[in-house]
């Protein structure tokens, strides 16, 4: 599949919008050893009304670039060990960002297998921290653009109808009776059962 930078309004819509969007995404970033990539097959979004949102209590130092507006790398750190990749979304102000949660792996996959330590290609990038460690993604990409930087998101050049279901949140306390955990159906990249 072919696929292209998207148009300039695609990161401005809301996340519970982006979120869907991104699912048959590529996800390209490139490193010394070449570029690595993958399809987007999970998401979760956050918005500034969510309690399980980095959003929710206003800006922060931490927080500050989900409210730049969308097309921007949010990366963080859990649990003082993992980093989490996520696309901001919305207009500026509105402190949004869509959590990619999975991707299945299509370049560069000796370089995650070397960064993660591990042959078997289904658990590369399955969950968000893993995918960080396959793509080396941390904290130092945090708010660079995904339209000229290193790490971009890019849409199919032919539109493609997924089919894509939504369901509770993964590993959070708060907000989890809100659906915004969008997935690939039938997927066997995505990261965990679907609920």
């Amino acid at each position: 599949m072919d696929y292209v930078p998207p148009r300039e309004d695609f990161f401005r819509s809301p996340a519970t919008e982006l979120a869907p969007a991104l699912i048959g995404c590529l996800l390209k970033k490139e490193s010394s050893g070449g570029p690595v990539s993958g399809v987007i097959v999970e998401t979760e979004a956050y918005t500034r009304d969510d309690p399980a949102s980095h959003s929710y209590g206003g800006m922060t130092a931490r927080n500050r670039t989900m409210f730049q507006g969308g097309g921007l790398a949010y990366v963080y750190m859990i649990y003082g060990v993992h980093n989490c990749f996520n696309v901001t979304s919305g207009l500026p102000g509105t402190g949004q960002a869509v959590l990619v949660r999975a991707v299945r792996p299509v370049q560069g996959i000796d370089i995650m297998r070397a960064n993660r330590g591990l042959r078997d290609i289904r658990r590369l990038c399955r969950g968000p921290g893993m995918l960080c460690q396959a793509f080396g993604m941390d904290r130092s990409l945090n708010g660079t653009s995904l339209i000229v930087g290193d790490v971009r998101i890019l849409v199919p050049r032919v539109p493609v109808e997924h089919d894509i279901s939504c369901g509770m949140r993964v590993g959070i306390s708060r907000g989890r009776e809100m659906m915004r955990r969008y997935f690939l159906n039938d997927s066997e990249w995505v990261s965990r059962i679907r609920v």
